[in-house]
């Protein structure tokens, strides 16, 4: 099974320079690698120093910028054309009919997590046919990042429980409705085709979950606001059941006595809290380089800063900090702390937070909106697994 790294992040910190330097690392290591991206606003491209004509003659299909190197910007136009014409052409004859003009009409129908599933179609391919050993998937910000890894589970429910039903009733329903209203209905292509494009993505959620295979890793800087956005992610990650086995933070400004200095100060605290917030996730560094960091060589020179030669494949946590599970009414916040004993535990509760501390050490976990609401029922801890209980508070 092939290596599958997710690199995810708030937009602007750096993510897809980080993304195309670990591909390089990886691809150096003898590793045959493709960094893939499915962000709208493409600059894989641009961080390699390719000719745009170069990427658009590919048309979103992969070609090579290395050794042991492929790069691939999906291009959703391109892939409706491919894949899902019946689909595309069916919501735009809807988006015509209620008025609007045809071109307004074939831009709408390019509907929100197209993009989404296209990757995870590619991705599930490079699979099945065992083309790369590393998959390094240039995730778009970190809210478009989250819909795409539920993406899996949304469609296996609609699947499962609407398509079926939606097909029969519209058999039956479509002589009758036609009478009715000019809006068009969709043929037996329309579902063939939702069927064919869920054929190609079986298999793929179970991927994304499995720890021997994915992992994330989180780019940030050392700001407040991006912080703070670093640890919304890795919290939602970790609801997915996905491991986070690294953050890397971007940007750092040397410390000295220059115009920067406050700043390079500012963020040492920041590097403080990162590293203390995301134990016992591996936190690395990279400095603010005097350059524009665009082509192989700067890039090269990111990837030696980043792993300094060793293997940026590898899995640098194997299991989840911590889990959340529910049983009736009861939710449940479980953590694996070894060799504490009781009497050195201490568990505080602030508002969207639990706080863990064991003498100097203080583990962060951040609640999901859900529990923020619930009051905190009681603590155990049993052969070094901490379970925290969350229960409705109840009013008289």
């Amino acid at each position: 099974m092939a290596r599958i790294i997710l690199m995810s992040g708030k937009g602007g910190v750096g993510k897809t320079t980080v993304a195309a330097a670990t591909a390089l690392a990886a691809a150096q290591h003898g590793y045959r690698t493709l960094v893939i991206s499915f962000d709208l606003a493409h600059s894989l491209s641009d961080v390699f120093d390719l000719p745009r004509t170069l990427f658009d003659q590919h048309k979103g299909m992969p070609c090579p910028v290395a050794d042991h190197l492929d790069m691939q910007e999906v291009d959703v136009q391109e892939e409706i054309e491919r894949h899902w014409s019946n689909v595309y052409k069916y919501f735009a004859a809807v988006f015509t009919s209620t008025g609007l003009p045809p071109l307004v009409a074939e831009e709408l129908a390019i509907v929100p997590g197209v993009e989404d599933i296209v990757t995870l179609m590619y991705l599930n391919k490079y699979l099945q046919e065992k083309t790369y050993d590393v998959l390094l998937v240039d995730c778009p910000p970190t809210g478009e990042s989250l819909r795409f890894v539920s993406m899996p589970t949304t469609l296996e429910w609609y699947m499962h429980k609407l398509f079926g039903l939606e097909r029969n009733v519209m058999k039956v329903a479509r002589p009758m409705v036609k009478r009715l209203t000019a809006i068009p209905l969709p043929d037996d292509s329309y579902f063939a085709a939702l069927e064919r494009l869920f054929a190609r993505l079986e298999g793929i959620e179970k991927v994304l979950v499995d720890p021997a295979t994915t992992s994330v890793r989180l780019v940030t800087q050392a700001e407040k606001m991006v912080v703070r956005e670093t640890q919304r992610a890795y919290m939602y990650f970790s609801l997915y059941g996905m491991i986070t086995d690294q953050v890397i933070i971007n940007r750092l400004v040397p410390a000295g006595d220059g115009s920067l200095a406050r700043w390079a100060q500012t963020q040492v605290g920041h590097v403080a809290d990162l590293r203390e917030y995301f134990q016992p996730v591996p936190v690395a560094t990279l400095p603010w380089f005097d350059a524009e960091m665009v082509g192989l060589p700067r890039l090269q020179e990111i990837a030696q800063a980043l792993y300094d030669g060793t293997d940026p494949t590898q899995f640098y946590l194997h299991e989840p900090p911590y889990t959340f599970t529910k049983a009736g009414e009861i939710y449940t916040l479980q953590l694996t702390l070894p060799f504490v004993q009781k009497e050195e535990l201490a568990i505080s509760r602030q508002h969207d937070e639990v706080v863990i501390r064991v003498g100097t050490f203080k583990r962060h976990v951040p609640l999901p909106r859900v529990l923020t609401r619930l009051k905190t029922a009681g603590a155990k801890l049993d052969g070094g697994r901490l379970t925290i209980q969350f229960v409705e508070e109840k009013t008289s």
